[in-house]
């Protein structure tokens, strides 16, 4: 029997208030750089997980966090520090984005992703792609470029062809884990939710040493999505935003709430409008996302460089670090 939607609506209500982040270790103290990442939000708990699985997440997570770190340590910009985050996370089976991505009910895995650069709002995205080993990069070609900020199916894979990204082919991202999650879902009609439990997408904010912010979001999408669903990831506004004047947010959860509420964006334009703390404005936006029926979280930098996040979930893949010895990778809601 197929799951009634305002079954969801509960399962989403039973964590309907937003986590906060604890603060930084030193917060007198101003980073000169800093970064956050996400590897998707759901029902995460620890009676799920066994002790092997939590720590090989907790290292890949910890292995995305010291990539963009070492970029921006190094005096690196914040754009190559969240590309370089997200590549690793793209590229590691665990996570629903690139390598281990979800099956669409066909049986295909289709790609979305985005990347903003705070200077200038420059962003650049793609949707639908099945040919491109990292989406990010594509996205972030896509922005390079700058005749566009959306691509998607073939013509964002001929242009990928044309910058001369990386190909991969299905082999590449397809695993018996995400294949037996489709089956199930086919065999037992149910959502996915039910087969999966949280909503796979991975991304990084980043301030570097210049002080100028940056965020990306890569994602597989939901399992069994059909008619070329596309959810928040690759909309810019949605998923992903960056502005040196607010913020910068990368966004996972259930696409059509986050999109409807322009979650990215609204959460910046609170900072910088009406004066709210990230915090604060991340916290209030989730709240309005739970509100209509949806949940999912966020990961913020703000332009002074503070990373906090907001999620209505059980769990979060996430982790943080910054110039002042910052660093942290978690899990669960009580970590």
């Amino acid at each position: 029997m197929i799951r009634p939607f305002a079954a969801l609506l509960a399962l989403a209500a039973l964590f309907s208030a937003p986590v906060l982040a604890a603060p930084a270790a030193d917060a007198a103290a101003t980073p000169s750089w800093s970064i956050a990442i996400h590897g998707g939000a759901g029902t995460l708990q620890r009676k799920n997980m066994t002790a092997e699985e939590e720590k090989a997440y907790r290292a890949a997570l910890a292995a995305a966090l010291d990539a963009g770190a070492k970029v921006l340590a190094e005096g690196g910009e914040a754009l190559d520090a969240v590309e370089a985050a997200i590549v690793l996370l793209e590229d590691d089976p665990r996570f629903n984005a690139g390598r281990g991505a979800v099956f669409t009910w066909e049986g295909t895995n289709e790609l979305d992703a985005s990347i903003m650069d705070g200077r200038t709002r420059a962003a650049g995205a793609v949707a639908g792609v099945t040919t491109v080993r990292n989406p990010i990069r594509l996205a972030r070609s896509v922005m390079d470029d700058g005749r566009h900020v959306f691509l998607s199916g073939a013509g964002a894979e001929r242009f990928a062809s044309q910058r001369g990204l990386e190909p991969a082919g299905p082999e590449w991202f397809a695993t018996e884990r995400r294949r037996r999650q489709l089956e199930t879902m086919k065999a037992e009609r149910v959502g996915a939710l039910d087969v999966e439990f949280k909503f796979g997408t991975v991304g990084a904010v980043a301030r570097d040493q210049a002080g100028h912010l940056a965020a990306g979001t890569s994602t597989g999408g939901m399992t069994g999505k059909r008619w070329g669903r596309i959810g928040d990831a690759p909309v810019i506004g949605a998923g992903t935003w960056a502005d040196d004047r607010s913020c910068a947010v990368s966004a996972t959860g259930w696409g059509e709430f986050f999109i409807r509420a322009g979650v990215a964006q609204a959460i910046c334009d609170r900072v910088r409008l009406a004066g709210e703390g990230v915090q604060q404005a991340a916290d209030t936006v989730i709240g309005e996302v739970a509100a209509m029926g949806g949940d999912g979280g966020v990961i913020v930098v703000s332009a002074e460089g503070e990373t906090v996040y907001s999620f209505n979930t059980a769990g979060m893949y996430r982790g943080r670090a910054d110039s002042t010895g910052t660093r942290e990778v978690a899990i669960f809601a009580g970590d």
